[in-house]
């Protein structure tokens, strides 16, 4: 029979049952619902659905989990493109989910085993389960074609108390705390742990850390009076448009603005432009025209090309010199902006693979401009879900952000409020002011503190003329960069096999003495 401390806490259908409203549960935590708490419930559900399963039991039970919360959490994805993308995405995602529920359940499984001492359940086994969950989360946001980090617990928590733990430790940090404080309580309530408060130590110094400690100060250095502008123009992939109707948009709602004064940049979003500058003359005078009216250089996006290849390109542009510097969007999404392996996809679903042409080659040059009076990083869409590119930003001497995007095919649904709650964590993980820019909304700048201080709705036509404080200083998230999941991931690694080999020797040594 199995050991008291390692049965299944729950008959395989009530755990079945628990991670299907866990995962539920878990995505009305995120932006759409919002509320933040029950991101925490959906965790404790998915681990006690866990505790004492079998490898395939946990497979399964990982699995059903994980498609209840992508279902839901990803279906914009099926806006126009129908059900199968959104369908492979989700079975993609949950597979990870899958695999990560199978080393949870070891965890389960062998720290009991490996230790009798209550302190290994109530210390090791909470930090080991919170490090296989980041194992799985970065797992799902680096393979396959560069993965997918939509969806990590932290993005949860862009609204909470806990959001200005990202100023130190990262998305990675945030979520590895969130999911260690739920491990922790549930093997307290298991070790009736009421009956010896001391018991609760680990678990309620991790929360009061977590929701104590005050973001990283970074040092105002002034302001930047920045003018965004989302022209609402027929942006969207299936949206029926002239060439230049999204350029005419845009320059409707900037008109607008000409008599403000003090202007230092002017901000377009994600394909403000459908037609480059670089190659049309025409086009190339109505910027310069823009930046001699404004005094300011310009930062826009459109398609460019080089040697035949394709690239997401922003641009910043001054008056009568051009494009000075450009910024080539870092990470395409694939089956969206290109087809990765396209002659095996095609035989797959030839119908929609037709529908992408042309695929975006991913750029290599710096995400930072030189605007004169501040350095801005940059992000373009679902850039800005990549760690590495934001923290490079930083480092090169960004002041503030600028995050440009286009969510029209994504009209109606949570898309734009899961990406502007991802734009707010990471004001507060950098210390920097985030202006984003959409072309059809819903656009937003936040402080480095992740305030809303000026907005756009979606759907809506209209400029931001706002004074945006710039900042200088690392935080020790960037600072420290890709070493925090490196060693939450190494981590949890090491502790999974310590507790493996401490759990065999010890079955072995109570055989031997029972023999």
């Amino acid at each position: 029979m199995p050991e008291p401390l390692t049965r299944p806490l729950l008959p395989l259908w009530v755990a079945l049952l628990v991670a299907v409203a866990g995962g539920v549960v878990y995505d009305l935590g995120f932006p759409g619902a919002s509320v933040w708490p029950l991101a925490f419930v959906g965790i404790a559900l998915a681990l006690i659905s866990l505790i004492g399963r079998t490898t395939w039991s946990a497979l399964l039970v990982g699995l059903v989990f994980g498609l209840s919360f992508y279902l839901p959490h990803v279906s914009w994805t099926s806006r126009y493109l129908g059900p199968v993308p959104w369908l492979a995405l989700s079975v993609l995602e949950s597979l990870f989910v899958a695999a990560g529920a199978v080393l949870i359940a070891l965890a389960y499984r062998w720290v009991p085993r490996a230790s009798a001492s209550r302190w290994a359940r109530l210390v090791w086994l909470p930090l080991l389960v919170a490090g296989l969950w980041c194992l799985r989360e970065a797992a799902n946001g680096t393979i396959p074609y560069g993965g997918f980090p939509w969806g990590r617990a932290a993005l949860s928590q862009s609204q909470s108390p806990f959001a200005e733990v990202v100023s130190w430790v990262g998305s990675t940090g945030l979520g590895f705390m969130m999911v260690a404080i739920v491990a922790g309580v549930i093997e307290w309530v298991r070790l009736r742990g009421w009956q010896d408060l001391r018991s609760a130590i680990p678990v309620a110094t991790l929360l009061l850390v977590a929701i104590l400690l005050p973001a990283w100060p970074t040092a105002t250095t002034g302001e930047l009076r920045v003018a965004s502008v989302q022209g609402n123009g027929p942006a969207g992939y299936f949206d029926e448009r002239r060439p230049g109707e999204v350029l005419a948009a845009q320059l409707d709602e900037t008109e607008k603005i000409v008599d403000e004064s003090g202007i230092d940049v002017l901000l377009w979003p994600e394909g403000g432009s459908d037609i480059d500058p670089t190659r049309s003359a025409e086009t190339a005078e109505i910027f310069d025209s823009l930046s001699e009216q404004f005094d300011a250089p310009l930062v826009l996006n459109t398609v460019t090309t080089s040697d035949e290849l394709f690239f997401n390109t922003s641009m910043l542009w001054r008056a009568g010199e051009g494009a000075v510097d450009t910024f080539d969007k870092r990470n395409p999404v694939p089956f969206g902006e290109y087809i990765p392996d396209r002659w095996f996809w095609n035989m797959l679903a030839p119908d929609l693979i037709g529908l992408i042409q042309r695929g975006y080659t991913p750029g290599t040059n710096a995400p930072v401009f030189d605007l004169g009076g501040a350095t801005t990083g940059l992000a373009i869409c679902f850039d800005v879900i990549y760690d590495e590119l934001i923290w490079e930003g930083a480092r090169e001497g960004a002041q503030l952000y600028m995050f440009q995007t286009n969510n029209a095919d994504f009209r109606g649904t949570d898309e734009n409020e899961q990406q502007l709650a991802i734009a707010r964590l990471r004001a507060i993980e950098t210390g920097r002011s985030v202006v984003n820019i959409s072309t059809v909304g819903a656009s937003q700048v936040i402080d480095p503190t992740g305030r809303t201080v000026d907005g756009l709705a979606a759907g809506t036509a209209g400029s931001m003329v706002t004074d945006v404080e710039l900042r200088d200083g690392a935080t020790p998230s960037v600072v420290f960069g890709g070493a925090v999941p490196l060693l939450v991931v190494l981590g949890a690694l090491f502790g999974l096999i310590l507790a493996g080999v401490l759990a065999r020797r010890r079955s072995v040594a109570r055989t031997a003495e029972a023999g």
